[in-house]
């Protein structure tokens, strides 16, 4: 396999030495790390994709959907936190390495591989979520000064202040060092679990016990849609154009791709304690109370963790959820920002000043600023943000997770890096799920009354739908092995054929660290199948019936129907 020589970036601040926030690597150093000394410090300066892209996601709305589940359900959903370590850690890898490789974002590569249609309806759908996003990272900001009696708008003004002033700095090295500080912020969690001391025995059961209580708001309905809540707020669809830009603007490559994934590692470990953590203080603080099973808002909840354990707790809780919503807003902003500039053209990294890169900087304090005055404004429908987020990520997450699968199995794209046999089989069952959770969200906001049993039924079909597709696919595959095998039985299995092969895998293998995506316009056009097609044609039939549904819906809400 010839090596590629050149990069289809779009910005060449993209290439040069990593200058992350603990460590700085040399574009020059090839070197190998053979001592554990090395490989620290070259773990350290690869640190803060990974670890960013998970803290953020443990953001206000998460706050509020694990303070719920505690809330409502004691710690008996903490098992679904053990479910969702290997799907972030299948979906987050797969993205990471596109960036490393391709050195391309996430939107784009779908604008070029798949058409004009879901590369647009990618960033508008994205755009929108992530600015309504940003709009509850602020609401979260306003319920933790409230509890802390700082004036909103002081605290909304200061937070995003910082958040602004932080990327104006035309310096990627200052950025990531505030991002990891807000990232250790989240560890006051750790304090405040043992200051709540939820029982031991009780938090262990809830783990390795799988229970779908029935006596919580809702009965098995209520309880199955919260955990759909669960994943939703920790898989969210910004995730993954955020992850694979900020590995290209850091400008990480396939020589630290090991790195990278046991900096991904960390994020995992620290975004499910801290899930657990929220979820455990929640059930303690409210168990033998009346506020159990009566959950309101995440202020609501630090009232009832100071009414608990103290006002030192109620206060690291808010604090907590301050900073949880602060590098929210952080990760969110910045994922609209890239994926805007990636796909327009325009210079965007924050090795950049502001009047090397305008546009970009523009787009980032637009979002930031709009989304803070629409949560000061008198009369903003926060509610209404606050489903419409919800909705809109069910959404867009089936085309964003399907599409990521077909990018990693990409051969022009990803080269020697494409997927696994073994991935494959995984993410193919981790995007099945996340698509059947997908369809049920937004069914059950569309149509609040829905039962179990239209759930299981809904799960059900989505089930089935896909075991047919896959068999289709299957033999899709078969049949196309058996025309290549008949139509060259004199090539197959002769040791010409034999040496060929084992030549390329040892090419692939010796290029593999140094291969990387040539530039997009070089690439062969990607290769439809009639399967393929078909499922594309499907989602994008779903999409659209989905967004008739959800105006509809959001348009009756608002008229108060």
């Amino acid at each position: 396999m010839a090596i590629a020589t050149s990069r289809a970036v779009l910005d060449e601040a993209h290439v040069g030495d990593i200058r992350g926030a603990l460590g700085t690597i040399s574009a020059d150093d090839t070197g190998a790390r053979s001592t554990l000394p090395a490989k620290l410090k070259t773990l350290l300066a690869v640190v803060g994709p990974g670890l960013i892209v998970m803290v953020g996601d443990n953001d206000a709305g998460a706050f509020a959907t694990y303070g719920q589940a505690g809330q409502d359900y004691g710690t008996r959903l903490l098992w679904t936190l053990l479910l969702l370590i290997p799907v972030l850690y299948v979906n987050q890898e797969m993205v990471l390495r596109l960036g490393a490789v391709t050195g391309v974002g996430h939107a784009r590569l779908i604008l070029r591989r798949f058409g004009t249609f879901w590369g647009m309806f990618e960033i508008a759908d994205l755009f929108l979520l992530n600015t309504l996003t940003i709009i509850t990272e602020f609401i979260g900001i306003t319920l933790a000064a409230g509890y802390l009696g700082v004036p909103r708008i002081l605290a909304v003004g200061l937070a995003a202040l910082i958040i602004v002033a932080t990327a104006f700095t035309g310096s990627f090295r200052t950025f990531e060092r505030v991002a990891i500080a807000l990232c250790a912020g989240s560890l006051l969690l750790i304090p405040l679990y043992f200051m709540a001391h939820p029982g031991a025995g009780q938090v262990a059961r809830g783990f390795v016990t799988p229970a779908l209580p029935q006596n919580g708001p809702g009965g098995m309905a209520g309880v199955m849609l919260l955990i759909i809540g669960i994943v939703g707020t920790t898989v969210a669809p910004w995730q993954l154009f955020f992850q694979q830009s900020y590995v290209i603007d850091k400008r990480i490559t396939p020589r630290f791709i090991k790195y990278e994934k046991t900096d991904l590692w960390i994020g995992i470990a620290v975004v499910v304690g801290g899930a657990a953590a929220v979820m455990g203080v929640a059930a303690a603080a409210v168990a033998h109370t009346g506020a159990a099973g009566h959950f309101t808002d995440s202020a609501g909840l630090a009232h009832a963790v100071g009414a608990y354990a103290g006002k030192i707790s109620g206060v690291l809780f808010a604090i907590a959820l301050l900073d949880a919503s602060i590098i929210g807003a952080f990760a969110v902003s910045l994922s609209s920002a890239y994926a805007i500039g990636d796909v327009l053209g325009m210079k965007h990294s924050l090795h950049r000043g502001v009047g090397q890169a305008k546009g970009f900087y523009a787009l980032y304090t637009a979002l930031i600023a709009v989304s803070a005055a629409i949560v000061l404004l008198p009369g903003s429908p926060l509610g209404l943000i606050t489903e419409g987020v919800q909705v809109l990520a069910g959404v867009l997450l089936p085309s964003a997770t399907v599409f990521l699968l077909l990018l990693c199995n990409d051969r022009a794209v990803l080269g020697p890096w494409v997927n696994r046999r073994r991935t494959n089989v995984f993410a193919t069952a981790v995007v099945t799920a996340l698509i059947t959770l997908s369809v049920v969200l937004t069914a059950s906001v569309v149509f609040p009354g829905i039962t179990s049993g239209q759930i299981v039924a809904i799960v059900a079909a989505c089930i089935a739908i896909a075991a047919g597709a896959g068999l289709t696919a299957a033999a899709g595959r078969w049949l196309g092995h058996r025309r290549r095998v008949s139509g060259h039985d004199d090539a197959v299995g002769t040791p010409e054929a034999l040496a060929d092969a084992i030549a390329t895998d040892a090419a692939e293998v010796a290029d593999k660290m140094t291969w990387r995506m040539p530039p997009l316009e070089d690439l062969p056009a990607p290769v439809i199948t009639g399967a393929r097609r078909l499922g594309l044609i499907a989602l994008r039939g779903y999409l659209g019936i989905a967004l008739i549904m959800v105006v509809v819906k959001v348009v009756e809400t608002a008229l108060g129907h």
